[in-house]
């Protein structure tokens, strides 16, 4: 009987869940955010958090995610005057923060085990 490797299957349902999450924030950046698709972000920015990101990845994850973070929100608030960008901006925020947040609670753990 053939084994599937299930860390690979999930592996690649958290690339698909960041894939498809950021599509979402850029779509409906544009179109606007509504409280269902923010929560559809949410839950997807926590998918990629816990399954996308493997102990390898963790320090680029979060220099990467960190700097979109602070870049999204500092940018969202000045392109205010540009409301597209910014409803953009702030749906990408709602992907990678909790991504974020996710991967930097898994390192610390990863750092206190060790």
């Amino acid at each position: 009987m053939v084994k599937k490797d299930t860390r690979k299957n999930t592996r690649s349902f958290g690339s698909w869940a960041f894939l498809i999450g950021f599509v979402l924030a850029l779509l409906f950046g544009i179109i606007g955010v509504t409280d269902v698709i923010a929560w559809l972000l949410v839950v997807l920015g926590l998918v990629v958090g816990f399954l996308n990101i493997t102990e390898k990845e963790i320090q680029p994850f979060l220099f990467g995610g960190t700097v979109l973070v602070i870049v999204s929100a500092l940018g969202a608030e000045s392109m205010a005057i540009i409301p597209v960008v910014g409803n953009v901006l702030n749906a990408i925020l709602l992907l990678f923060i909790p991504a974020t947040v996710i991967v930097a609670l898994k390192s610390t753990f990863q750092l206190a085990k060790d």
